[in-house]
């Protein structure tokens, strides 16, 4: 691991680890997210809309135009309890508060005209007693609201039983309620809380309370308080969590159990509005109020008595984007209990969405950081995958609710800045390599450096080499007959041909010297069959010059062909970053760089293209390989045992390189000898060597002018050395 990515793995693992602190916090734009996810679920996925015994009496606009505005006198609301409980409702719950006295009350309007004997108010109706005494012995439920003035609490009219820890500071907090009339009060069956999100910043109503607390006692909503009366149930049976206090986990009203939050709250599903689900006041008090289909649509139902008016003001926005009444809320309630389709979330849901966001993000740090931003990306959308569609199906099949967008943005965000981070820090380093070597090496060997620890060591480093020169044959009489300018096209022609064939085999160019090429093998980092890679590499560029000679590619005319010299060497060199701060190049120096550019330097003595050193031609026993003998080369001391590279393996197979191999091991030992048989074996080998067209007739031309390669190399005499 290198420094820049062992800071990479630190710095992403901190953005991680503030990403999951952030998402443990539960700040409220990722609520807000979270809620629309669950939104777009139930949009996707609506409860499905069912018959059920349960309807709403709607004060709709046909009714107020019918018995006119709102507020109603209560003699007609008494009217409307009589006609429901005629027509058999199991239950009669209002979501409308009863608060004031009724101003149109005829006791009431007298009392306020002036010069009415007080004695005659006693005779005139009170529409407020009416309706008491019509809610007496009826199965009707009164809802009242909340409020921020007063510390009133109204009666509850149910009991409750819990085991464990006490409950009664799970609920959503209440400070005060509206008063209703006393006598209302204390007739109705039930007394339920009609506010369906208290303290909710939001107008989307996605989960009702169904109880609030003042810290000792629990007070029911108006939906889960009519289905009680409804049963004919006393009392709310509440489980907690165990040894948790202050949770709520289920509750069981009569013969129906509710999961709820842990604040004892159902997460609504809601179907889309519905005509089937509202019945308008207008026909129960009218004429049609007894006729057989309005009675079977409210015989054993629970009816809830709201509006849908726009003038009162009652309209609350669902999940699915509708803006529905609110007393239609509190029906499906209803009928989402009597379904048994709930919506759950479970209480790990945060800590395994917590757990996703570290976990995901550090594997996506990790894999981005060692492997690559692309194959990052590729997992980070597979797991991006899999989570909404895990999210998906706990919704499809078991309703319940796994918010995927928060670990999707936890991990988009440590993606992007993970592969910033490598873009910017990690991968400036294999940039300002891949600068370096991009015109020297082979993709493959950048490839290696890039990925292998510590593979480029900057300044010295002592290694084997094989090292190549090559050189232009007759370079002063070529640029002497070209303009500068075609002289440089030349050189940009050949030379250009020529390093390709180092590049593509895994070498490293090291430069160029005016009509001279310097490359070597096995570094910056190792390289397998060096020599080898080196030897193909040269005769490549063999191939290469007859096909450029062949089409005249330099334009010098036919019967004008380029010629060039390779010498190679494998030996210890420095290899490294060599030069000024400010500017270095990436070389190597050494015996071995000398020895190899003497080498291409005898090529010319030789009259062959390319020779190798003893050293190298170790490392190809299956090459055709032909000894030149042991040269002098200049600086060194003794002289040096060279090999002509006639071809690669398949040419030291052939049955005309094996014929051409024994007679030159004959015609060596021939000179060794000083026989003079060796004029006529010369003849022998130009002749099979012809057959072969790699330039050996020119090799066998000169080879008796320096016989004395062949001889055995004097003996020291004194501090001298042999020549």
């Amino acid at each position: 691991m290198t420094r820049a990515q062992q800071l990479g793995v630190i710095i992403g693992l901190a953005f991680v680890a503030v990403l999951t602190i952030l998402r443990a916090g539960d700040p409220p734009i990722l609520k807000l997210a979270r809620d629309v996810t669950f939104d777009e679920y139930q949009r996707i996925l609506p409860r499905a809309f069912e018959p059920m015994p349960v309807r709403v009496i709607d004060i709709d606009e046909a009714s107020l135009l019918e018995y006119g505005q709102w507020p109603w006198p209560r003699d007609r609301i008494a009217a409307l309890v009589d006609k429901l409980n005629d027509l058999g409702a199991s239950a009669i719950a209002f979501d409308i508060l009863f608060a004031e006295p009724d101003r149109l009350s005829p006791s009431n309007v007298v009392r306020d005209v002036k010069g009415i004997d007080p004695a005659l108010l006693e005779k005139f109706p009170d529409n407020d007693a009416i309706f008491a005494n019509a809610v007496l012995g009826k199965p009707v439920v009164l809802g009242f609201g909340l409020s921020n003035e007063g510390n009133y609490r109204p009666p509850v009219k149910a009991g409750f039983a819990f085991t464990g820890e006490s409950p009664f500071g799970a609920p959503p907090r209440i400070k005060s309620a509206t008063p209703l009339r006393p006598q209302l009060e204390a007739n109705a069956a039930g007394l339920g809380h009609i506010s369906l999100n208290p303290g909710s910043s939001t107008s989307v109503v996605r989960t009702v309370p169904l109880f609030l607390s003042d810290g000792e006692q629990l007070y029911p909503n108006l939906a889960i308080e009519a289905l009680r009366v409804a049963q004919g149930a006393s009392t709310y049976v509440l489980a907690d969590a165990p040894d948790v206090p202050d949770t709520i986990t289920q509750v069981k009203i009569g013969e129906f159990a509710v999961p709820v939050t842990a604040a004892g709250e159902l997460w609504l599903y809601v179907t889309p509005d519905r005509a089937e689900r509202y019945i308008s006041a207008r026909r129960v008090l009218g004429a049609e109020g007894n006729s057989p289909e309005l009675a079977s649509a409210i015989e054993g139902s629970i009816v809830f008595v709201g509006t849908s008016a726009a003038g009162l003001q009652d309209i609350r926005a669902t999940a699915l984007g509708q803006n529905v009444p609110g007393v239609s809320l509190h029906a499906q309630t209803v009928e989402q209990i009597l379904s048994g389709k709930f919506l759950s979330r479970p209480d790990w849901a945060n800590g395994l969405e917590i757990l996703a966001v570290a976990v995901g993000g550090t594997f996506l740090v990790l894999v981005t950081t060692f492997i690559s931003p692309a194959f990052a990306l590729a997992c980070g959308l597979l797991i991006t995958a899999l989570g909404l569609a895990a999210s998906w199906l706990a919704f499809y099949y078991a309703g319940l609710l796994f918010d995927p967008l928060a670990p999707i943005v936890g991990w988009s965000v440590t993606h992007f800045g993970a592969t910033a981070f490598r873009f910017l820090v990690t991968d400036r380093e294999r940039r300002e390599v891949r600068k370096a070597f991009g015109h020297y090496l082979s993709p493959s060997l950048l490839y290696r450096i890039e990925h292998t620890r510590n593979a480029l060591q900057l300044g010295g480093d002592d290694r084997e080499l094989t090292v190549m020169f090559v050189d232009v044959r007759n370079f002063t009489e070529i640029s002497e007959r070209l303009e500068p300018t075609a002289l440089v096209g030349f050189l940009n022609t050949l030379l250009d041909a020529l390093s390709q064939h180092v590049i593509a085999n895994e070498g490293t160019l090291d430069k160029f010297i005016g009509d001279s090429i310097m490359a070597f093998w096995n570094a910056p980092v190792d390289v397998a069959d060096h020599g080898r890679k080196a030897v193909h590499a040269a005769l490549g560029m063999r191939e290469t010059l007859v096909k450029l000679n062949a089409r005249d590619a330099f334009g010098f005319g036919e019967g004008q062909p380029v010629g060039i010299g390779i010498g190679i060497h494998t030996g210890i060199a420095c290899v490294g970053n060599m030069g000024a701060e400010a500017r270095f190049n990436y070389s190597a120096v050494g015996d071995a760089v000398n020895v190899a550019a003497r080498i291409e330097s005898s090529c010319k003595d030789v009259g062959f293209d390319i020779l190798v050193s003893n050293n190298t031609a170790r490392l190809l026993p299956d090459y055709a390989l032909l000894e030149v003998g042991d040269l002098a080369l200049k600086g060194k001391s003794t002289r040096t045992k060279l090999f002509a590279v006639v071809g690669n393996e398949q040419v030291s197979t052939s049955a005309k390189f094996a014929e051409l191999q024994t007679i030159h091991r004959q015609l060596i030992a021939a000179m060794r000898a000083q026989s003079t048989t060796s004029r006529r074996m010369v003849n022998a080998a130009k002749s099979k060597a012809a057959d072969l067209g790699v330039g050996l007739p020119e090799f066998y031309g000169r080879i008796t002018r320096r016989s004395q390669h062949y001889l055995d190399e004097p003996k020291r005499k004194g501090n001298g050395h042999s020549r």
